[in-house]
């Protein structure tokens, strides 16, 4: 009895405490804080309150000390002294959301690596960082069970006091009835009874009390992760209104309780075995923890400060910033400036454009590097995805469509929750994707939609959803005989469908072509650092200032002058002009890339206006581009028809070959023999014997004609 008295007492003052601190506490300029928080919770029909963890520690330390050990009863305190001061003010909105309003905790100072979530901390408030990578559909889930039997007796049970009853056995059938059989008694032993009369009764649901409830997974961060370890993970209950608040790709600080629950599986096989769960109190995006706004989403994990933003200023302001940027972007990989500079404009982006009907523009830079062995394409993928502000590294050979885009999954519990992939999880950021050729090709159709539309859409389980997926995709692929052959078109050396190279703004083709000065160079590059253990030359900015002025650069929108503009037009205009039968040039996909680069340009520089200079860059990257992946070997032309496919000539030619056979089969289609298709195909000129014979076997092997007997060909 005496210690029963002794909680109450230490309750009660726990409470005053409370009481005193939400009435009493005021900010910097002078406002009661939280007596405002709490006058406009009708105003906006809100449940919940958000008290800073660094107010408590600025007004009172007992209440802080108790929060970490007894976070129950604490937060219960904090509902209860925030019901009564709102039923002051409006005393019928207080008793409406009476048994839901909840305090949420912000800026917990007490942060836990989620691989340090064990044992010792059940019943603790804790903090930890995470990325949400899978979430439940929303449920109402009973909080307070309003019941009735068939003599009309009526009552509640609170959920706790139900769950208790459960396990003492004072809810449920008392014992086997005057001849009822086993089946019966079985199933009457899972029922709920009525405690006056012990007939059976049943929920009222219209008089229960429900609320929202979701389940989220919470994953590792992939900067935490230890090199060479899984990934740990935890469940998340989100309740009221932190439903919905965090998606599949969001990169949060979780604060809540850590809980246990009984293992499904084990409990089948009767052993004791528990696995933790959170239960959620608060949710703050990771880059917003500086306290401006806690509830913006952030496309980075930066947070930075005053001192970051005038480093970063004073580095734009300097005349050689664009060549110092290159520099410093993977120092350790000697030369491809060109590749390293576009991967910059990549990282950075063109900001994604709305038209007033809703139609979205793409912002995000797609580039493909195509090349031989040992020529540093991952260590560029990699090093980009460390850089990024939001960046992830993915392999080929282990990722499936489900793994790059979405799954609907069902949960050990029965609920079917949908699991974010590698570009929804990448949503704002960068996806590099190493091994490209190695995808199988039903795994790598999932591309397709990601890297145009900016979305993922599923359709599975019942699940009808679409998601964000406004990703930059940087992939690397090895040539199909090994080595990049210059004498074979792009589509000839790469193992890659031609609707997916179409998508990619900048394709590079990486040759080790052998040089003696180049050879000497990257031969002391590389000694040196394994000499030094480091770098020769210190980078001009250093990896973590890199970082945060790659994400200050996401704050600018930059917008075409009418320089930039004519300078783009002109080059489109002349390229069109230079287009001919045989050879196409440029097409609108490859303008809007140049509006994305140049605009990434000004945004790197730190401009709200894109120039004439950013606009030349934009095209010297681009020529660059076109002379190495764009040019027909036949005709030693500049012709994009090598990305989609088939060059110019090479079409012309097929069309020439199918009008031949055509007449010689005539129009009941006979079989035409092969040594009359090559004389006549010699007699048009285009073709010479040799080459004759080279085209009906590859019209054989893609199957446009095939061999009905030895010598003589008909049409698929």
């Amino acid at each position: 009895m005496s210690d029963m008295l002794s909680d109450n007492t230490i309750t009660k003052s726990m409470y005053d405490e409370i009481v005193d601190f939400i009435k009493g506490f005021k900010d910097a300029n002078g406002v009661y804080k939280y007596r405002e928080q709490i006058e406009i919770l009708r105003i906006k029909d809100a449940k919940s309150i958000v008290v800073d963890h660094n107010d408590l520690a600025l007004y009172n330390q007992n209440i802080i000390t108790r929060l970490a050990e007894e976070p129950s009863i604490v937060l219960k305190e904090f509902s209860n002294a925030v019901y009564d001061i709102l039923k002051e003010a409006d005393a019928k909105y207080a008793d409406s959301i009476k048994d839901e309003i909840i305090v949420r905790i912000s800026n917990y100072p007490y942060q836990v690596k989620m691989r340090e979530i064990d044992a010792d901390l059940i019943g603790r408030l804790i903090s930890t960082a995470g990325m949400v990578v899978r979430a439940s559909e929303v449920k109402p889930f009973i909080s307070r069970y309003y019941y009735r039997c068939v003599d009309g007796h009526d009552g509640y049970i609170s959920r706790i006091d139900y769950q208790r009853a459960k396990r003492d056995g004072s809810i449920g059938s008392s014992g086997k009835r005057k001849g009822e059989d086993k089946e019966k008694e079985k199933r009457r032993g899972r029922e709920l009874t009525c405690r006056v009369c012990g007939e059976e009764i049943i929920i009222d649901v219209e008089k229960s009390k429900f609320s929202n409830m979701q389940m989220i997974r919470l994953q590792e961060l992939p900067e935490d992760l230890p090199p060479g370890q899984l990934p740990y993970h935890i469940d998340v209950m989100l309740m009221h209104d932190l439903v919905d608040n965090a998606r599949p790709g969001d990169r949060i600080i979780l604060t809540g309780i850590v809980n246990v629950e009984k293992d499904l599986e084990s409990s089948k096989m009767d052993v004791p075995l528990f696995r933790i769960r959170i239960e959620g109190n608060n949710i703050e995006f990771l880059a917003s923890r500086d306290g401006k706004d806690v509830s913006a989403r952030s496309d980075g994990r930066f947070v930075i400060s005053e001192d970051d933003e005038r480093e970063i200023k004073r580095l734009a302001s300097r005349p050689d910033l664009y060549d110092m940027l290159i520099s410093s972007f993977a120092p350790h990989i000697y030369g491809h400036e060109i590749i390293k500079e576009a991967i910059l404009l990549q990282i950075v982006g063109s900001p994604q454009r709305e038209l007033e009907d809703a139609t979205k523009l793409r912002g995000d830079i797609n580039i493909l590097l195509v090349g031989d062995p040992g020529t540093a394409k991952s260590e560029l993928l990699k090093y980009a995805a460390r850089l990024a502000p939001r960046g992830l590294y993915t392999s080929g050979r282990g990722s499936t469509a489900a793994g790059l885009t979405a799954a609907v999954i069902r949960d050990k519990s029965g609920m079917m929750m949908l699991e974010a992939g590698a570009v929804v999880l990448g949503d704002q950021g960068l996806v590099c994707i190493d091994e490209l050729d190695k995808m199988r090709a039903e795994d790598r159709s999932a591309l397709h939609e990601v890297m145009e539309q900016q979305t993922c859409s599923v359709a599975k389980g019942g699940i009808v959803a679409t998601l964000n997926a406004r990703t930059s995709i940087l992939a690397a692929a090895n040539p199909i005989l090994g080595k990049y052959d210059p004498y074979r078109n792009i589509t000839e050396n790469v193992n890659l469908p031609i609707p997916l190279l179409t998508r990619f703004d900048l394709i590079f083709a990486i040759m080790d072509e052998p040089s003696k000065e180049g050879d000497a160079n990257l031969a002391r590059h590389i000694l040196g650092i394994h000499r030094r253990i480091g770098y020769e030359h210190l980078p001009p900015i250093p990896i973590d200032l890199l970082r945060k002025y790659l994400a200050y650069t996401k704050r600018f929108n930059p917008l075409l002058s009418k320089e930039a503009e004519d300078k783009i037009f002109e080059y489109y205009m002349q390229m069109r002009a230079n287009a001919s039968p045989d050879a196409m040039t440029i097409t609108a996909r490859q303008l809007e890339a140049l509006i994305r680069l140049a605009t990434a340009r000004a945004r790197l520089m730190l401009r709200n206006t894109v120039t004439a200079e950013d606009a030349e860059r934009a095209i010297y990257i681009f020529n660059v581009m076109l002379n190495k992946v764009g040019v027909d070997v036949k005709t030693g032309k500049v012709d994009l028809g090598v990305l989609h496919g088939m060059p110019s000539s090479e079409r012309s030619k097929m069309q020439l070959f199918l009008d031949v056979f055509n007449a010689l089969s005539g129009k009941d289609q006979n079989p035409v023999e092969e040594q009359a298709l090559v004389t006549e195909l010699a007699k048009t000129g285009k073709f010479t014997e040799d080459e004759a014979r080279e085209w009906i076997r590859k019209a054989n092997a893609q199957g446009i004609i095939y061999e009905v007997r030895q010598g003589f060909y008909k049409r698929a």
